[in-house]
């Protein structure tokens, strides 16, 4: 990164084409190291996760420049990892991700600069505690004024364009400000006033965060101070980037957090559009919106789904904005409308209690009883969260919310998940049967999950021991993160690429000596040469860790099968499951009722996009396919009147439509865009960080889009008219061929109603999250 700023980010941004000469990269990107790199780490996902379900691919633009927006980043590395992966297998596109620039060392260096990363030099990696204490002399006359008691301002600590780090609190990111100049090595001033009760109160130690002069106890507050980070560099590769029509990803976010709702999002991913936009309105820039959904994202074999929003393409109006020195506005506007459709494609809820709340509901409104896919998974909580967020104080909903706790704390409380209540309308000679069956089936599996498992034990103690280590350390340094969850994944992943070769070789040493001294006991033939059990027994250890990884995650399923089905013979437990089934029921029907009800309030095309259908058999509504296609005719509905983003025709690079859709009005503002400080006009960019720190107020809450009119909110489903009964005849004549499908539905549900195993594994998932996090809190 060069020390010294750009002349051309001082000034306003060129009006000209960018250079068809590509300049020189610190990490260039080179296809076949990516390709190569990401199949070797493809492997480890595959093994990592039990399932990654790409959902909207056939949106992105196989042509042109794209800047991919990702959240939330709650999986660290794992979540580039994956990101690379499906947009190469899926789409066909290499994306340059931005990364921290002190995350560019050892193992993840090297692999960043193998997929051509672009490195982000952030003011808070680079602060120290500065000396002495400050305070604020004087902060209602004169707020700006920061005096020291022991420090040494620009005497080695601090520098004008430099920046001042108060420290953080319990739930709150310490608040930052720019150094406007250095009056005397114990005075500085500021940019602009600190904002809010808490950097008040630890400037002037008073309670009430206001003005009115120093607390007469107040002695001052540590520090911290950062240099001055010249960003030019970093906006002018990506620039470079999208200007030649390649594609860039950025987490938003900044860090990675384990939060279930999304942190407010950053400036630096707007100015980078805004930014290439104003030296080339031409080049047919979009923003393409990226949730990373994950099912216990921390866990080995777990299950994700990668969804993959609308593009958008942005205004003209908003370009010429930032071109004509409105940059604030322009870019509050773009960071509103980001968070909008990233909020399309991610689940958002304010808390875990809330999440564990939808997630239950989701189960009981699947009346059918049959596992759904992924994707319709997904859509189900996303909508749930919605209408949950608009109707949490209507009465039903606050009735009905407290009869689903006490369903959960009824399920705990005999250590079942909700999956396994079906399990008490078995008759006894059935579940005997079942029971011995699976315990067969577990005994069988043992025999290959054994050796595995006693070989290679100390790569999952490792892995486990290390990750919650590594999560303790990230907690203690972060003021975001709730349990530190987002680092485990990578941890065990980065645990397994060293140790599980380490000890591969290790086994296959020893048993090369012993056949070196004598043959291994007598039983290889002595024709045999020695260095031949090395190339045998590599992909030997290989081979059974492998398989002690999948039988041992089906034998797990399956070992969790066997206590509901002991308490169905357990005359005690019997009747608890029977009432709990038979809570279970009235339950869905309640929370059914009330989705019918209240649905149609919130999506006016409730009934035409119905995911699943209703407990009547109704076959109305229609569900998307697993890549997120409509299946039925809304679709070519589109096609006559394409809403925004939604692609014309079946052309992988087909232009989109540009149009601002009505659902991105901005009537309200996001956590985002109140962020940013009124008096900044983002002239120099070079000094404006890709992940810049600077706190929101948090006295409003974040502004949802609308979930009406088929917008974002809605998950991108049209709205149409009802078709009308022109006659009493054509009524009946409906009516009859309605009552015939559902005797026909009744009838193959009946039939091929079975209860399997693995089939509600991310339900046990959703459950296991839950008690870890109470026992947390």
């Amino acid at each position: 990164m060069s020390d010294q700023p750009g002349h051309a980010a001082a000034a306003a941004p060129s009006t000209g084409r960018i250079s068809k000469k590509r300049p020189k990269e610190l990490y260039p990107m080179v296809p076949w190291k990516y390709d190569l790199f990401l199949w070797v780490m493809g492997v480890l996902v595959d093994l990592f996760f039990r399932e990654v379900h790409p959902r909207g691919t056939w949106k992105v633009p196989r042509t042109g420049p794209v800047l991919f927006v990702a959240a939330p980043h709650a999986n660290q590395f794992v979540d580039a990892l994956v990101l690379y992966r499906t947009l190469r297998n899926e789409a066909g596109r290499r994306v340059s991700l931005l990364i921290a620039q002190k995350s560019v060392h050892g193992f993840i260096g090297w692999g960043s600069r193998q997929v051509g990363s672009v490195p982000v030099g952030r003011p808070q990696d680079a602060a120290k505690p500065g000396s002495g204490i400050i305070y604020l002399p004087d902060p209602d006359n004169d707020p700006t004024l920061i005096r020291g008691v022991g420090t040494k301002f620009g005497e080695g600590e601090g520098e004008v364009g430099g920046m001042l780090f108060l420290p953080s609190t319990k739930g709150h990111t310490g608040a930052s400000i720019d150094i406007a100049e250095i009056i005397s090595p114990e005075e500085i001033r500021i940019k602009r006033a600190f904002k809010g009760k808490i950097p008040m109160r630890q400037l002037t130690g008073r309670d009430d965060g206001t003005g009115g002069g120093l607390s007469e106890e107040f002695q001052g507050t540590k520090y911290k101070l950062a240099p001055k980070v010249d960003q030019t560099k970093v906006y002018e590769a990506v620039f470079n980037r999208l200007g030649h029509g390649g594609c860039v990803g950025i987490f938003p976010e900044g860090g990675s957090h384990d939060r279930t709702e999304l942190l407010p999002l950053k400036a630096g991913l707007a100015i980078m559009a805004l930014g290439a936009l104003a030296e080339d309105p031409d080049i047919g820039l979009k923003i393409v919106p990226v949730g990373m959904n994950y099912f216990h994202a921390h866990k080995f074999r777990s299950r994700a789904v990668i969804e993959f929003g609308a593009p958008y393409e942005i205004p003209k109006r908003i370009i010429d904005m930032y071109r004509n020195n409105q940059r604030r506005e322009a870019i509050g506007e773009l960071l509103d409308t980001t968070h909008q459709i990233l909020s399309a494609v991610t689940v958002s809820t304010p808390d875990y209690d809330t999440l564990m709340l939808i997630q239950a509901a989701r189960r009981l409104y699947n009346p059918t009883g049959k596992k759904l896919p992924l994707p319709v998974v997904i859509e189900l909580n996303r909508r749930l969260a919605l209408g949950y967020e608009r109707y949490k104080d209507d009465e039903r909903i606050v009735h009905l919310s407290k009869a689903v706790k006490e369903y959960n704390r009824q399920l705990r409380y005999v250590n079942l998940r909700d999956h396994q209540v079906q399990y008490g309308k078995m008759s006894t000679p059935k579940v005997i049967l079942t029971l011995i069956y699976r315990i067969g089936k577990l005994l069988t599996l043992l025999v290959g999950v054994l050796p595995g498992l006693i070989l290679f034990a100390p790569v999952f103690i490792a892995a486990k021991v290390i990750s919650i280590r590594k999560a303790k350390q990230a907690l203690a340094g972060s003021t975001v993160k709730i349990q530190g969850r987002d680092v485990m994944a990578t941890w065990k992943l980065m645990v397994a690429i060293f140790f599980a070769p380490t000890l591969y070789n290790f086994y296959s040493a020893v048993v090369t000596w012993r056949v070196y001294v004598d043959h291994l006991w007598g039983t290889v033939p002595a024709w045999v040469p020695w260095w031949t059990a090395y190339l045998v027994m590599w992909p030997l250890m290989v081979g059974i860790s492998f398989a002690a990884l999948r039988f041992g995650e089906v034998g797990m399923d399956i070992f969790k099968s066997l206590r509901p089905l002991v308490l169905c013979l357990n005359p005690a437990s019997s009747y608890n499951i029977h009432h709990l089934r038979e809570r279970r029921a009235q339950l869905s029907t309640q929370v059914t009722d009330v989705i019918n009800t209240l649905g149609p309030d919130m999506f006016p095309d409730f009934d035409k996009t119905r995911l699943v259908a209703d407990s009547q058999g109704s076959s109305r509504g229609t569900a998307a396919t697993a890549d997120g296609r409509p299946s039925t005719p809304p679709y070519q509905q589109q096609q006559q009147q394409p809403p925004y983003g939604q692609r014309r025709d079946s052309d992988a690079s087909s232009n989109y439509d540009a149009q601002t859709p009505p659902s991105l009005g901005r009537r309200n503002t996001t956590m985002s865009s109140r962020g940013l400080p009124r008096n900044e006009s983002f002239s120099n960019i070079g000094g404006v960080g890709i992940f810049s720190t600077r706190p929101p107020s948090r006295s409003r809450s974040r502004s949802r889009s609308s979930s009406s009119g088929g917008g974002f909110g809605s998950g991108g489903f049209p709205v149409s008219g009802f078709t009308t009964l022109d006659s009493q005849g054509g009524f009946e004549v409906a009516s009859k061929k309605i009552r015939e499908a559902m005797k026909l539905r009744r009838r193959k549900s009946g039939d091929v109603r079975k209860i399997e195993i693995g089939d509600d594994s991310s339900e046990e998932d959703e459950d296991d999250e839950y008690t870890e996090a109470r026992k947390k809190t």
